[in-house]
């Protein structure tokens, strides 16, 4: 009985303490998402039912800066060139706060809310990567910093950027380079993902490009000799690729895509195009393979005979990790209930898992501790690595989906468009609003986020990989 009565206090002072770090302001932006979680559910779940991919989120977009609008934003439609892209700005002053927001979907893994595998629409596109929670989770998120300033209790400028195409073009690097972030404080953002921590990892820096070959036409059974094959060019490059991967850093990662290997069997093919992909955990690592892989296509024109031609789409920087702003949004986090399931959201996980054979342990909601930061962690890219060599940086990940769910899967879309993922949206939406009020409300803050973000950026010089001119809308 003495035990459990221990037990007990310790409880009750535990709750006393954290209604005590619960400020009245981070208290607000809690009952301000609590109000808005219906609508931002339904936002997220059009966005979700749309499946819009690169540069076509046309409705999607368009939902969230109508939505913006309504809650008093001043929004700029068609930025940087892209009309899917918008900034919305609420207040004016120091300091400026951004969210961003991502829409986005990925082509051919459309699947109904259910935890077996069945398209919702057969061939279409599906949320494999959870950006229908993200855009509507950050707004969320600036909404209710708006409301706060609506009502005097907090001063600065919101602003939050509707991000297109992430996923194939990287519409963030446009944005940049048109200086949309210029005059920003500090950048907030988050990711859905089958864990929940302040994230103080990096990504993977990449260029993307493509190559094309040209030759001459023959038939190919009565007059090969007249042919000069361009798919022979095609196959002699990637199995100089292929052979290239055992003499790379285990950090690389290069992956290619054949887009025209001809048409027919019967001609010798005159054109053949691929499009490669070169990663690596550091932009100084990434760029003597890029160099490589740009001789070997020469190389490869040379022995087939054939005229080539590269040509650059885009290229993203590895995120630059800013552990003083994670310090401030593992706090806030400290400070939010976990993540909790019904007994059917954790029955929906484990099949989830059996699907796709993974143990069936269900979710891993609990929140990590804080974790030290890897010289060469594994992983993705994003554009975010751009954003985050201009501007001071803080990242979120939040679980929607169960443990070892296969990302950029059929899996993931299933959990997007129901309960767990949902719970996981409005999770992040308070982070991300408690961790603005925080930068708002304190000064000393900022400058120690911007003093790591300049200490860690050193003397690199951020150049933005893309081509000249605009981004490349409609290109397949």
């Amino acid at each position: 009985m003495k035990t459990r009565t221990s037990l007990l206090i310790l409880l009750f002072l535990g709750v006393i303490a954290h209604g005590q770090k619960l400020t009245s302001n981070k208290k607000a932006i809690i009952a301000s998402v609590e109000k808005h979680r219906a609508e931002l559910i339904k936002i997220s779940d059009s966005i979700w039912a749309l499946a819009e991919t690169a540069f076509e989120e046309d409705d999607s977009s368009r939902i969230l800066a109508d939505y913006a609008e309504k809650n008093g934003f001043n929004v700029e439609r068609g930025v940087a060139g892209m009309p899917t892209a918008f900034v919305a700005t609420y207040g004016s002053g120091n300091p400026v706060i951004s969210v961003l927001g991502e829409f986005d979907a990925l082509p051919g893994i459309s699947q109904k809310a259910q935890p077996t595998k069945e398209p919702l629409h057969k061939g279409a596109a599906g949320h494999g990567c959870g950006h229908n929670l993200f855009g509507a989770a950050s707004l969320g998120s600036a909404i209710a910093v708006k409301e706060l300033m609506e009502q005097g209790k907090i001063k600065g400028t919101i602003k939050f950027f509707g991000t297109p195409s992430e996923e194939k073009f990287f519409g963030k690097i446009w944005m940049v380079r048109d200086g949309l972030w210029d005059g920003v404080d500090v950048n907030l953002s988050w990711h859905p993902s089958a864990v929940t921590e302040a994230d103080v990892q990096s990504s993977l820096a990449l260029v993307d490009f493509k190559v094309e070959f040209f030759g001459q036409a023959a038939h190919a059974s009565s007059d090969p000799w007249n042919g000069r094959s361009a798919s022979d060019a095609l196959e002699l490059y990637t199995t100089g690729i292929n052979y290239y991967r055992e003499h790379i850093k285990p950090t690389v990662r290069i992956h290619y895509h054949i887009q025209d290997g001809g048409q027919v069997v019967n001609v010798v093919p005159d054109y053949s195009k691929l499009w490669v992909r070169v990663r690596d955990t550091k932009r100084k690592g990434m760029l003597p393979v890029y160099e490589q892989v740009q001789k070997m296509a020469e190389g490869a024109a040379i022995m087939a005979n054939v005229d080539y031609k590269i040509s650059l789409i885009s290229g993203i920087y590895e995120v630059l990790v800013n552990r003083a702003g994670g310090e401030i949004m593992q706090k806030n986090l400290e400070l939010l209930d976990p993540l909790t399931y019904t007994e059917d959201e954790i029955a929906f996980g484990k099949k989830i898992q059996e699907a796709t054979n993974k143990p069936q342990v269900g979710m891993d909601s609990a929140l990590k501790p804080f974790a030290e930061t890897k010289e060469h962690p594994g992983g993705g890219s994003t554009d975010v690595g751009d954003v985050s060599w201009n501007v001071p940086n803080i990242n979120l990940k939040v679980t929607v989906a169960p443990k070892d769910t296969p990302w950029h899967s059929w899996a993931v879309v299933a959990c997007g468009g129901m309960t767990i993922g949902h719970k996981g949206m409005v999770h992040a939406t308070k982070a991300l609003g408690m961790t603005a009020v925080d930068l708002f409300e304190n000064p000393k803050l900022v400058e120690k986020v911007k003093a790591e973000f300049k200490q860690r950026k050193g003397s690199e010089v951020y150049k933005p990989m893309i081509p000249e001119g605009p981004p490349p809308i409609g290109t397949k």
